[in-house]
C-alpha cells in the first residue's frame, strides 16, 4: 500500500523541496494539482490521497486521527528522502500537524516547515456543533453550505450518496480530533487564512504559534474558507517566499 498515498509519478522530480499537501474534509489530491505549474521547478507539489477518494475510492476512509496517522506516516516514509514541507487546509491542517509531529524527532526525516490554512490552532475547541451523524439530507445540506464541493456535483444526488461514507468519515475525524500524544515541533510554522473565513478567525489562526519552538508567520488574504483555490498570486508569492527560505537553509 506504500505507493497508494501519492499519485503515480509524484515525488520523482529533482526539485530541491517536496511539498506534501492535505486537503479539507471531503477534498482530494486534485484540489492541489493545479498548484504544480506555479511552483516548479523549486518545489514539487505532492498531493496526498487518503483512503476513500479518487484512486482509493473503494477503500474505507478513516474515521479518526488515531486510525489514520500510523498507516499514513508509514506510506509517506519512503518519500522523505529529500527535504520536504507539509501543507494542510482545514481538516488537512490537523493531519499535516500530526504527520510533522510523528517525524519531528528523527533528524533525517523531520519536516522543514509546517504550513497550515483555514483552521484554528489544534488545542482550541470547535465553534460549530458536530453534524457527521445527521440524517443524509441534513448532512449534505450542511456540506453544501460549507462550500468546497462544486454545485454541479452536489446536484447529482446519486453521486453524492456514493461518496457519503467517505464524507461522513472525514467530518467524523475532524469533529473527534484532539491532539495526539507527541513531541512539540521545532520547525517553522506558516499560517494562512481568508479574511471572511467562517471557520477560523485570524486570532485563532495566530495561536498556531504555540505548537512549535520555531518561528511563526501568518498571512490573511481576501476571501472565504476556500480563498486558496487555484493558488492565487498573493498566496503563491508568500508560499514560495517561505519555502525558498527552507531551500536556502538546505543547501547552505
Amino acid at each position: 500500500m506504500t505507493g497508494t498515498w501519492l499519485k503515480s509519478g509524484d515525488a520523482t522530480c529533482d526539485a530541491p523541496l517536496r511539498l506534501f499537501c492535505f486537503a479539507h474534509a471531503g477534498g482530494g489530491g486534485g484540489f492541489f494539482r493545479p498548484w504544480r505549474d506555479f511552483v516548479l521547478p523549486e518545489v514539487e507539489v505532492c498531493p496526498v490521497i487518503l483512503p476513500g477518494r479518487e484512486t482509493r475510492v473503494a477503500e474505507p476512509a478513516h474515521r479518526s486521527m488515531e486510525e489514520l496517522i500510523g498507516p499514513l506516516c508509514e506510506g509517506l516514509a519512503p518519500f522523505l528522502d529529500r527535504p520536504y514541507a507539509l501543507f494542510g487546509h482545514s481538516t488537512g491542517a490537523a493531519v499535516a500537524y500530526e504527520v510533522a509531529r510523528r517525524f519531528q524527532d528523527d533528524p533525517r526525516r523531520a519536516p522543514r516547515r509546517l504550513l497550515v490554512s483555514g483552521r484554528r490552532a489544534p488545542h482550541l475547541a470547535a465553534r460549530r456543533p458536530p453534524f457527521a451523524g445527521l440524517a443524509d439530507d441534513d448532512f449534505l445540506r450542511v456540506v453544501a453550505e460549507l462550500g468546497g464541493t462544486p454545485q454541479e456535483v452536489m446536484r447529482q444526488r446519486d453521486l453524492m450518496r456514493m461518496f457519503l461514507p467517505a464524507l461522513r468519515a472525514d467530518f467524523h475525524l475532524n469533529e473527534s480530533y484532539r491532539p495526539l500524544p507527541g513531541p512539540r515541533l521545532r520547525c517553522p510554522v506558516s499560517g494562512f487564512t481568508g479574511d471572511r473565513d467562517p471557520e477560523v478567525t485570524p486570532l485563532e489562526l495566530r495561536l498556531w504559534d504555540t505548537v512549535s519552538d520555531g518561528p511563526f508567520r501568518m498571512r490573511v488574504y481576501d476571501g472565504d474558507h476556500f480563498y486558496l483555490t487555484g493558488l492565487p498570486e498573493p498566496l503563491r508569492t508568500d508560499l514560495l517566499e517561505d519555502l525558498r527560505t527552507d531551500i536556502r537553509q538546505t543547501v547552505s
